[in-house]
């Protein structure tokens, strides 16, 4: 192998790198084991990119989010194959302490970006190497697939490679454990297959992913890894079979269909499990078809969707298929996985544009219904004809859903709107609010019955997976609205009245992306330092600081009456648990507005999460579509607000 760094990186006409940054340079070029990084530093040096050199050194990823994101680059600031196999090292090592000098069960899985075959293999082989028993699953595939396999095979630990909805140039890691640190450890799992310890019996995060203080604890241990090309390789992993996905799809079926539409579910044939993942991995034309789901008759539903070139569509096409349903019709150039994303520059359906294709194709179809996941299949985005639905539209309609059949706790995020505090309140149910991330919406109650956050993530099924799974949402979606279409009604209509239940919550972001992350703080602490005192027209009437320490959670509260009261921000967690210190502002607006700004856990953003709402007492005496254009214009108001405050 060859460790050698190159020449002195200094030549007539080349700018010399600082002395520390060289010295970072050649250490790196000494431990890395991958020719093509090495290279591609190389020759960055050897042109005298000084700026794009120091970014690759500007300090080690670190766990965010959704675990680790960066660039695809050398350098520890980037993604590559010394950073996953360190990573892996210390997440080995730190699984074996929490074992007690036992060999953990990691499951491994990745998506179809660029490298992530190559990542997941090292870090199946590093595993080995350190002597855990690794599962590699055998294909690209769909990230909530992995964090089922995790629970379903009582794993210790899961990794996906992925960046989910990050561009084309990003790549990622990310942790599922068994339970809180370590998770809970009771014995070998039953029938002696390729499981570990950490059934998880109660443990609400076991199978969720990586929190304090386990992210902190692993990022020490990975510090503490010499160079990778020293880490130990074995080839002694285990390769998994398509039974995963047969589970996953069998499992996705029955849990879906315990708050689906009935008739719709259980018209399923007596398909098994091994036909299940043959259809899973059997991409063909014909899946798009509309072939009927009732022999002789037209399909009672016809979907239109996008997988936005990612992992997403043969197991979305299993799982509808067998439920009952149509395979949906797929944007055909978006269908097939392509780490180049060529169709979409921001893979991310909320963004911008990137729903125009599957709109274009619904309104070709005549659609009932129109879906889209993200890359990585862990989100859903849905529109009923060119009307694409928020987040927080999409939750309300899956946790009515869900709560109408199979009533318990429900769970959403401090920046998702406020409307799921007030369905709870009417079904009788508690309703968390936790820090932004499903791995705190997971932990709000063992008893989750379901979870949301506005960013197009939903738990229809936290038993199944825990963590958001956009195929489960699509088919509850289905659902859904095969429900409302043998009634002569759609989606909308289904939101109409909810809205005339619960209020009319108005809910949009503003989003700043920095290319220097010091930039974001700069603004936090600006935001801190001198808070407005009105926003959109109103009164700021309170801030709220989650830096400053633990929040206490806020009282019950009431239903959403005219426009000075609805359903406010709670920091409640479970059993009336305070909230972590995050960097989070809320400013509390008069009548019942709210604005909460945070930097984002994934990509180099600062978000603003806005929200304004109109009650249903106002509802009633104006009418909902006035009701809907007062609180957008009142959002538009705050944007505005906001955008010049941000010099946006």
């Amino acid at each position: 192998m060859n460790r050698e760094p190159p020449g002195p990186p200094g030549r007539p006409g080349v700018p010399d790198l600082p002395g520390p940054l060289a010295a970072q340079v050649a250490s790196w070029l000494r431990g890395d084991p991958d020719p093509d990084d090495r290279a591609e530093l190389a020759r960055l040096v050897a042109a005298g990119d000084v700026e794009t050199v120091a970014g690759c050194f500007a300090g080690p990823l670190a766990f965010g989010t959704a675990g680790l994101r960066g660039p695809l680059r050398p350098g520890p600031a980037g993604m590559n194959t010394a950073v996953v196999r360190r990573t892996t090292a210390g997440l080995a090592q730190w699984l074996r302490g929490r074992a007690g000098g036992a060999d953990p069960t990691v499951v491994i899985g990745y998506d179809a970006r660029r490298r992530s075959d190559r990542f997941a293999l090292d870090a199946a082989r590093v595993l080995a190497g350190a002597g855990a028993r690794a599962l590699l699953l055998p294909a690209p595939t769909p990230t909530p697939v992995v964090a089922f396999a995790v629970r379903h095979l009582a794993a210790d630990a899961g990794i996906v490679i992925t960046a989910s909805h990050n561009p084309a140039a990003d790549n990622g890691y990310k942790v599922y454990l068994a339970g809180f640190g370590g998770g809970t450890r009771s014995g070998e799992s039953a029938g002696g297959g390729p499981a570990g310890r950490g059934t998880g019996a109660g443990d609400p995060g076991h199978g969720a992913q990586l929190v304090t203080p386990a992210d902190a604890e692993i990022e020490h241990t990975i510090a503490a890894v010499g160079p990778a090309v020293d880490v130990p390789l074995a080839d002694h992993w285990h390769r998994l079979d398509d039974s995963i996905v047969a589970a996953y799809v069998e499992g996705a079926v029955t849990a879906v269909g315990e708050v689906g539409a009935g008739p719709a579910g259980a018209a399923a044939g007596p398909a098994d499990a091994a036909g299940a993942a043959g259809t899973a991995r059997g991409a063909g034309a014909a899946r798009n078809a509309g072939a009927p789901d009732v022999v002789g008759g037209p399909p009672p539903l016809c979907v239109a969707y996008t997988p936005l070139h990612g992992v997403g569509a043969d197991v979305v096409d299993a799982v509808f298929r067998r439920a009952g349903l149509a395979a949906p019709v797929a944007v055909a150039d978006q269908r097939e996985p392509d780490p180049a994303f060529p169709t979409v520059p921001f893979p991310n359906p909320e963004e911008p544009g990137a729903l125009d294709a599957v709109l274009a194709l619904g309104e070709r179809l005549g659609a009932d219904l129109v879906l889209a996941n993200d890359p990585d299949a862990d989100r859903c985005a849905a529109a009923v004809g060119r009307r694409v639905l928020t987040g927080d539209e999409v939750g309300l309609l899956l946790a009515e859903q869900v709560l109408r059949e199979r009533p318990g706790p429900v769970a959403t995020t401090i920046v998702s709107s406020s409307a799921l505090r007030e369905l709870a309140r009417r079904y009788g149910v508690p309703c968390v609010e936790t820090l932004t991330g499903f791995k705190w919406i997971m932990r709000a109650d063992p008893r989750l019955a379901f979870g949301y956050e506005e960013a197009l993530g939903y738990a229809v099924a936290p038993d199944l997976v825990r963590d958001k799974d956009g195929i489960t949402a699509a088919l509850a979606l289905a659902h859904a609205a095969l429900r409302a279409k043998r009634a002569g009604r759609t989606l909308l209509d289904v939101l109409d009245d909810l809205c005339r239940q619960v209020g009319v919550f108005a809910t949009g972001q503003v989003a700043a992306r920095f290319t220097d992350l010091a930039a974001i703080d700069a603004v936090m602490g600006a935001l801190r330092a001198s808070p407005p005192s009105h926003l959109g027209g109103r009164a700021v009437s309170a801030v709220r600081d989650l830096l400053d320490g633990p929040i206490e959670p806020a009282g019950p509260t009431g239903p959403a009456g005219g426009s000075g009261s609805a359903g406010g921000v709670g920091a409640a967690g479970p059993d009336g648990e305070s909230l972590p210190a995050a960097d989070v502002l809320i400013f509390h607006l008069a009548g019942a507005a709210r604005v909460v700004a945070r930097p984002s856990g994934t990509e180099p953003k600062l978000k603003l999460y806005l929200q304004t709402v109109v009650g249903p007492a106002d509802i009633a005496a104006i009418g909902l579509p006035a009701a809907r254009r007062r609180a957008e214009s009142e959002l538009a108001a705050l944007r505005d607000d906001l955008r010049a405050l941000l010099r946006l």
